[in-house]
């Protein structure tokens, strides 16, 4: 019989079953697909090995006049701006007091005790000590966890043992940063918080807070960062990297600044700072739906005037503002019903909306970005597009993704582009995880989907930066599609990457057929190590749906191994494989596990022979 070219179509396809999907691609991970055929992804490296406090869901660069790279990193207990490869607190502080002879420390003991009459301190959060004199042999001018409170004393961790029993401090300024938030939605739990009766009385509804989101851009070589529900916060590099953000409102000449928001932006092409879901002027609480805007130029002028461009609307389709995106000619704002547009139109209106699409849905303030020209996002249960208007994304993995999606932890959820690659990522959490441990992928030149798994907490795209940059869950950022390896620690571990193809039938399905050689197709090119070598396995059934035959043999050696599973390494000068598999259908499987290994799949063959029809 002739040898029979195993040639596969692009993508990976989870819509139906392994069988129904024949000739085509089931499962992967860490691999991507260029012409067409699939290959292993690029491997990652840290940026450094220092690591930051709390979990990143925030990640923007930007350049200054001088052409130094900052990148602002908001974390669910901290913000901090990195320049090269060191990390500098710019947390803003929410209140400061003077206290006076405010420690008590314990002879032999690292916990100090700080007494603050004001009290309204939260565990968890940070402060910031300066002026302090020295008290029991320390000197605790800096920043610490508060922990172990009570209504007007919380305590401190110092970095080393008190040399004695003592109070004092003498006139000390305590900064308290704002609020640390949760890395993840917690579920409530107390009186109210489940089924009526459920908890102790009296104890209240704690964990009700969603997960810490920072939004922030930068206003020419100046950062605009706000937290989810708070003021809006300035930092210049001017002020120098020890130097904290601060509120707009606390800038000269500032006036009618929001004090709570749930998104900003600012307007690449008009230069203005937007604050989505924000509170009216004279008015403390927030409007879910209002837009406000500053003045043209000016971040500090919010007061609407006929000498200014300051402004607001709000939105009509819709409960609440979810977040923007700035496109080509309009900011693209979704609520979690609609699309709306946005466009500067001058004074006296300055910026006029328009409904471009009802009755769709977003998943999160991150779950839409844009790429050559189009926005994409994941919706509640579909992914969409929009170029001009508004459509569903074809997905050939949407009943696979929507199903394994933690529906209570949907605010983790980020997207982000590769554009190196053509390439829309949307990074979630699986049922039962409380973190981002997989990833979906849209190819948009090739029009087709893949998948894997990789934990992650926010992603940003080359942009300034030489490699896309993400945050992992070690607290790091790391840069991506550098090597063939993991390097987040100093000692680089194998990536597993591997593709499953769909079922495809032997002879049409109707007899046994017997696979006695295999030519491969493959390239190492990239490859860092002198012998790259995955391994091949051959996954016959006996009948679609039926399972694998198991255990795995290595090479089919005997008349008793030939309806199982054959696993075959394959190198970089293998030409052909001499193999004993027998089925009415098979499934490929290409697999790498070492180190320094690239490889590229190209159409394998097989030799087959008719076996009967059992």
């Amino acid at each position: 019989m002739p040898v029979k070219k195993l040639a596969f179509k692009p993508g990976v396809n989870r819509e139906n079953t392994r069988y129904t999907t024949e000739g085509g691609w089931y499962d992967c991970d860490k691999v991507r697909f260029r012409q067409g055929t699939p290959e292993k992804i690029g491997g990652w490296q840290a940026i450094t090995q220092s690591t930051f406090i709390g979990t990143c869901s925030s990640l923007w660069s930007w350049s200054t006049l001088g052409a130094a790279v900052y990148t602002g990193i908001g974390t669910n207990a901290k913000f901090y701006v990195s320049l090269g490869d060191v990390y500098y607190d710019i947390t803003p502080i929410a209140v400061s007091e003077t206290l006076t002879n405010p420690f008590a420390t314990t002879n032999g003991s690292t916990t100090v005790v700080v007494t603050d009459p004001t009290g309204g301190f939260e565990t968890g959060s940070y402060v910031v000590f300066s002026g302090a004199t020295t008290v029991g042999g320390l000197n605790l001018n800096g920043d610490y966890e508060i922990t172990e409170l009570t209504a007007t004393t919380y305590s401190i961790t110092a970095a080393a043992p008190a040399s004695s029993t003592a109070n004092g401090g003498g006139s000390v300024t305590a900064g308290y940063q704002i609020p640390v938030g949760f890395p993840f939605n917690t579920p409530l739990s107390g009186w109210g918080a489940g089924p009526w009766g459920n908890g102790p009385w009296g104890t209240g509804v704690s964990g009700t807070e969603a997960i810490r989101q920072w939004s922030q851009s930068n206003f020419g070589e100046d950062l605009v960062f706000a937290p989810k529900t708070w003021g809006i916060y300035y930092w210049s590099p001017t002020y120098g990297t020890s130097t904290r953000g601060v509120l707009v409102s606390s800038l000269a000449g500032a006036a009618d600044v929001p004090t709570t928001q749930n998104y900003i932006l600012v307007s690449d092409l008009n230069r203005f700072v937007f604050a989505f879901g924000a509170n009216p002027i004279g008015v403390g609480s927030s409007d879910p739906m209002l837009i406000r805007w500053c003045d043209q130029e000016d971040i500090t002028n919010w007061s609407p005037a006929a000498t200014n461009q300051a402004g607001d609307l709000r939105l009509s389709h819709g409960s609440k503002i979810i977040t923007a995106l700035q496109a080509r000619q309009e900011v693209l704002v979704w609520t979690d019903s609609s699309l709306y547009a946005l466009q500067y139109v001058g004074a006296p209106v300055v910026w006029q909306s328009q409904l471009l699409a009802d009755s769709v849905s977003i998943l999160s303030q991150s779950a839409a970005t844009y790429a050559n020209g189009v926005a994409y996002w994941m919706g509640a249960d579909k992914f969409y597009k929009y170029d001009g208007r508004t459509q569903t994304l074809r997905c050939d993995l949407r009943q696979y993704i929507f199903q394994d999606i933690n529906l209570e932890q949907t605010e983790l959820i980020f997207s982000g582009t590769n554009e190196g690659f053509n390439e829309v990522w949307w990074f979630y959490p699986s049922n039962g995880s409380t973190t981002i441990d997989k990833y979906v992928v849209y190819n948009y030149v090739e029009d087709v989907w893949y998948y894997g798994t990789m934990a992650r907490s926010a992603w940003l795209d080359v942009g300034i930066e030489s490699y896309p940059i993400a945050a992992t869950y070690n607290n790091k950022l790391v840069n991506h599609e550098i090597g063939n390896d993991d390097f987040e620690s100093t000692t680089g571990q194998p990536i597993t990457a591997y593709i499953t193809s769909a079922e495809f039938d032997i002879e049409d399905g109707d007899r046994f057929s017997f696979i006695w050689r295999v030519l491969p197709d493959i390239t190492f090119r990239g490859s860092t190590v002198g012998n790259p070598n995955v391994t091949m396995y051959l996954l016959p059934l006996q009948n679609s749906g039926s399972g694998y035959n198991t255990p795995p043999s290595i090479g089919g050696t005997n008349t008793a191994e030939i309806d199982q599973i054959v696993a075959v390494p394959v190198e970089q000068f293998t030409g052909q494989i001499y193999t004993r598999v027998r089925g009415r259908q098979l499934s490929i499987k290409v697999e790498s596990t070492d180190l320094g290994v690239a490889w590229q799949l190209g159409s394998p063959r097989i030799d087959i022979r008719s076996d009967g029809r059992r």
